[in-house]
């Protein structure tokens, strides 16, 4: 599944993308806002990555920006399975990459597919130290549930407290303007 946003390209992960996953994401500021991944992050774990079977229910994509050298691998963005049967939303973006809204329009893509294979509801969550993500997922028209849960973080080597949000995809007020609310409706996948 490939997916085009205004500025973005997501698409799946293949073996030789290996090298570029490497260089994006080894940063010790970006892997220990990650859950999954572990720092420091060698080539192993790229090669891994890059290779896991796909769960065609919860799919993720590298967000590549498209330019003139091709598409440079930028971050990554999906789903995995969550807990209570929901499905769960994640990304991260290269530092260089911060501020200029790519986690925010990749991660809208992510939920245009998560409501075309039909999930109703899905989560998502950051460390208490990453207030960042939090504004993403509330342009995104995510709640914050009142939850803090402990998480491991594979990054840092511990346990982190997460706060969680959820977000509905069907009905009215959801962020996909059909009614309802005032946050800016998510893009469809083309």
């Amino acid at each position: 599944m490939f997916i085009r946003s205004e500025r973005l390209f997501l698409r799946p992960a293949w073996a030789e993308d290996w090298a570029d996953v490497l260089a994006a994401i080894d940063d010790a500021a970006v892997v220990r806002n990650l859950a999954r991944a572990p720092w420091p992050y060698r080539a192993e774990d790229a090669q891994w990555f890059v290779k896991r079977p796909q769960d065609p229910r919860h799919p993720d994509f590298l967000v590549t920006l498209p330019g003139a050298d091709g598409a440079q691998v930028i971050g990554c963005a999906g789903m995995a399975p969550g807990e209570n049967g929901t499905a769960e939303l994640g990304y991260w973006i290269t530092r260089r990459h911060w501020g200029h809204g790519y986690a925010t329009e990749a991660a809208r893509a992510v939920l245009a597919v998560a409501r075309a294979l039909g999930h109703d509801r899905i989560e998502a969550g950051h460390f208490l130290d990453n207030p960042a993500s939090g504004r993403v997922l509330r342009k995104l028209g995510f709640t914050p549930t009142g939850e803090h849960r402990p998480r491991r973080s594979a990054g840092r080597g511990t346990i982190a407290t997460c706060v969680i949000y959820e977000a509905r995809l069907r009905g009215a007020d959801n962020g996909d303007g059909d009614g309802g609310g005032d946050r800016e409706p998510m893009r469809r996948a083309a």
